[in-house]
């Protein structure tokens, strides 16, 4: 074996164990519909409540799971806040979400349970987001993702914790 040959053999495999996209030209789709799975934690942070009125503030941590096994918008962390309002005949939860993915690049998007979109069908949907910017590979990221809520279990101990699966069915542009 020659030396040159050895060189490209070393730098052809550290270009494939340290930037395994970008070594095999795999490039990000300029627009999608991805289908993924949030799994949250909600941890009320302070409540007014009163007979005929309560709101709480709730702080929500996860992690997403992409349900056809692609990249985007799997294995990124996800932290919102929210208020989750009971007065009278109105009942609904606001927030805004911050995605993280592993490279610190993020998709930011905002939510409420009013505007319900129909499109999912069977599995009830309880609200939309509204991908609303991003950063690094995700700028200029403008989306709807109507999704719904899955109750988990009750979280042990005291505090008010509680858990969410929520499926998204995300359709997306980076422009």
């Amino acid at each position: 074996m020659t030396r040159g040959f050895i060189k490209a053999a070393i730098v052809s495999g550290i270009l494939l164990a340290f930037a395994p996209g970008f070594a095999l030209g795999e490039t990000m789709p300029s627009k999608g519909t991805t289908p993924y799975v949030t799994h949250f934690v909600f941890r009320p942070l302070e409540s007014i409540d009163v007979p005929g009125f309560r709101a709480t503030v709730h702080e929500m941590v996860g992690t997403t799971q992409n349900m056809n096994g692609e990249k985007m918008l799997d294995k990124m962390s996800a932290r919102c806040v929210a208020v989750d309002v009971d007065s009278g005949p109105k009942k609904y939860i606001d927030g805004a979400c911050v995605l993280a993915d592993s490279d610190g690049d993020k998709i930011f998007s905002t939510f409420d349970t009013r505007d319900v979109d129909k499109s999912m069908g069977e599995k009830g949907a309880c609200g939309t987001h509204v991908i609303t910017a991003g950063t690094g590979k995700y700028a200029g990221i403008t989306g709807k993702e109507p999704f719904s809520c899955e109750t988990m279990p009750a979280l042990a101990g005291a505090g008010g914790y509680t858990a969410l699966d929520i499926p998204h069915t995300t359709s997306w542009e980076i422009k």
